[in-house]
């Protein structure tokens, strides 16, 4: 079963979304606090992270930052944020973001993303 991490600040917006994700097969997390993502990637098996850009604290361009440094070893991430430009998803892409998604969410269009990056040798 293929494991993804939501990050979002938006309580809601990680609960729906689990439960959604879970229904069709997946196991979900979520955190709803940037600081928390490099020990969660550190302590879990993640496959997949679904990222916020704007939050409190610790930011989505942080965490990409982070990931990035870290080469293969941390997971595929799309970026999910109701913060959509084309600034914001070319330096996304830019810090190893494998795709770029505007809120609201179209959750059939999403998941056709998630499958795609998924099952991506990339």
């Amino acid at each position: 079963m293929e494991s993804i991490l939501i990050v979002d600040d938006d309580v809601n917006l990680c609960t729906v979304l689990s439960e959604e994700l879970n229904t069709i097969g997946y196991e979900t997390s979520y955190l709803t606090n940037g600081e928390e993502v490099a020990k969660a990637l550190e302590t879990r098996k993640v496959d997949l992270l679904l990222l916020d850009l704007k939050m409190p604290g610790t930011d989505g361009f942080d965490i990409l930052q982070k990931i990035n440094n870290h080469n293969n070893s941390y997971p595929k991430v799309i970026v999910l944020t109701a913060y959509a430009d084309v600034k914001s998803a070319i330096e996304s892409a830019r810090l190893g973001a494998t795709d770029f998604i505007s809120k609201p969410y179209d959750f059939d269009e999403l998941l056709i993303t998630i499958r795609k990056v998924l099952q991506s040798n990339n």
